[in-house]
C-alpha cells in the first residue's frame, strides 16, 4: 500500500543520512532566529541587506495593503491586469537595463514559467550543471533537447556549442550560484556569444540587489534575459523576468505558469517600487556585507577548512552525509543555525553547510561562528 511505500522510503532516507526535518522558527529579530526557545544566530538566510526586517519596508508594505487591498482577486489574463503593476514592471526594466519586465509569485515559478514556454521541440538549451532545480524543470519541462557543461567551464560549453551547429541554442546559467556561491565567468561567455551567437538566460536571483553597482547584478553585458527574486536581497516576495522586447507579449498568451495563477496584488507592486529606491542607495549595506563575507571566507581557511564561494553564499565542504548532519547539530547547540545541504540539492556524499552572510554580519559574529565551527568539527573528530 502506498502508506507503507511512503514509510520505508522515509526509513531509507533517515539510515542515509538525508532526512529532511527543520527546526520550527518561533520568530525572527534582525540577525537572529529563536529556535525551542534559544536565540540563535542566523547564517542561512537570504535576506542579504536586512531589509527583509527593514522598518523601510514595513511600512511601505503596510501603507500599500492598507490603501490597495490584499488580493489581485484575478489572473493577470482576465481582470488582474492592474496599472501599477505594469508601472512597476517599466521601473524594473529601466532600472536593471531590459525593455521590459513581467512579475511572476515566486522565482520557481519564473524559471518554470519561462523556460517551458520560450523554448520546446527543436530548440536547443545548453545549462550549466550547478543551476537551481527550477531551471531544471523548466527546461525539462519545454520539451527542448537538453545538453549539461561542467559547472562554469568556458572550455566544456565551448566543445557543447561546437557540435551544436546552427538552430536556435540558448545557454542557461546564474550569475551568483546558490550552492557553490561562485559567480559567473562573465567574459568567457561574452566571449562565446559574439563567437556563436546562442541566447543568454541568467538566473541572478542571488546577486540582484546585493552585487554590482546599484545593486543589478553581474550579467548584464551578456544576458539577453535575467531572473531576480523579491524573496531574498530585496526583502519582500515574489519575482521578476527582465527581458528583451516582444518576449513579454509572447509569455503573456502563452505561459500557462503565468495565465493560470492568481496575479500578485495591487499593494506588492507599489511596495516593489519604493524598495527598488531603498536597494539603490543600500551601498553601506552592500560593502558591509562583501566585509563580512571575506573574513568568514579567509578565517575559516585560515583553520584548514574548504571553503569556496566569491561572494555572500560560502559553501564548507563536508562530504559524509551523516557528518554534515552531526555537524549542523552541534552548531545548532552552539546557537549557530547554518544550512545543511545534502542530495539531491548537491551531489551524493559531496554535502557542506552553505553559509548565508548578510548585512547584518559583524566582526564579533564572524569570529564566533568560526569557533564553533572549529570546535564543533573537533569534538566529531575525537567522537570517531
Amino acid at each position: 500500500m502506498f502508506t507503507e511505500k511512503f514509510r520505508n522510503r522515509l526509513i531509507a532516507q533517515r539510515q542515509a543520512g538525508l532526512y529532511r526535518d527543520p527546526p520550527e522558527v518561533k520568530k525572527r529579530d534582525g540577525k537572529y532566529l529563536f529556535i525551542n526557545g534559544k536565540r540563535v544566530l542566523n547564517f542561512a538566510s537570504n535576506d542579504y541587506l536586512g531589509l527583509g526586517v527593514s522598518d523601510e519596508v514595513r511600512r511601505s508594505a503596510s501603507r500599500n495593503f492598507r490603501r490597495y487591498g490584499t488580493s489581485s482577486s484575478s489572473s493577470r489574463l482576465v481582470s488582474g491586469n492592474y496599472s501599477i503593476i505594469s508601472e512597476a514592471e517599466k521601473v524594473y526594466a529601466s532600472y536593471f537595463g531590459y525593455a521590459d519586465a513581467l512579475f511572476f509569485p515566486s522565482g520557481y515559478q519564473a524559471n518554470l514559467g519561462i523556460l517551458s514556454t520560450l523554448f520546446e521541440h527543436g530548440d536547443t538549451i545548453i545549462f550549466d550543471k550547478h543551476i537551481h532545480a527550477s531551471s531544471v524543470k523548466g527546461m525539462m519541462m519545454s520539451g527542448a533537447n537538453v545538453m549539461g557543461y561542467n559547472h562554469n567551464s568556458m572550455t566544456h560549453l565551448a566543445r557543447r556549442l561546437e557540435k551544436c551547429g546552427s538552430g536556435h541554442v540558448v545557454v542557461l546559467t546564474e550569475s551568483l550560484f546558490s550552492m557553490d556561491g561562485d559567480i559567473l565567468h562573465v567574459s568567457g561567455i561574452k566571449e562565446l556569444k559574439e563567437r556563436y551567437g546562442f541566447l543568454t538566460i541568467v538566473d541572478e536571483a542571488h546577486a540582484f540587489g546585493a552585487l554590482g553597482s546599484g545593486g543589478r547584478g553581474v550579467a548584464r553585458s551578456m544576458a539577453d534575459a535575467a531572473v531576480g527574486t523579491f524573496g531574498k536581497a530585496f526583502g519582500f516576495f515574489g519575482a521578476f523576468v527582465l527581458l528583451p522586447e516582444g518576449l513579454k507579449e509572447y509569455l503573456f498568451n502563452f505561459s500557462s505558469p503565468l495565465i493560470y495563477t492568481t496575479t500578485l496584488p495591487e499593494a506588492h507592486a507599489a511596495t516593489t517600487i519604493d524598495i527598488l529606491r531603498f536597494v539603490e542607495e543600500a551601498d553601506d549595506r552592500r560593502a558591509r556585507l562583501r566585509e563580512a563575507s571575506t573574513c568568514i571566507r579567509e578565517g575559516l581557511r585560515a583553520e584548514g577548512f574548504h571553503v569556496t564561494g566569491d561572494a555572500h553564499i560560502l559553501a564548507l565542504e563536508v562530504g559524509n552525509e551523516n557528518k554534515a548532519v552531526s555537524l549542523s547539530r552541534k552548531l545548532l547547540q552552539r546557537n549557530i543555525f547554518v544550512l545543511l545541504a545534502r542530495y539531491p540539492t548537491v551531489p551524493l556524499h559531496r554535502s557542506i553547510l552553505r553559509i548565508s552572510v548578510t548585512a547584518f554580519h559583524d566582526e564579533e559574529d564572524v569570529k564566533s561562528f568560526i569557533r564553533h565551527v572549529k570546535e564543533a568539527n573537533e569534538e566529531i573528530g575525537k567522537e570517531n
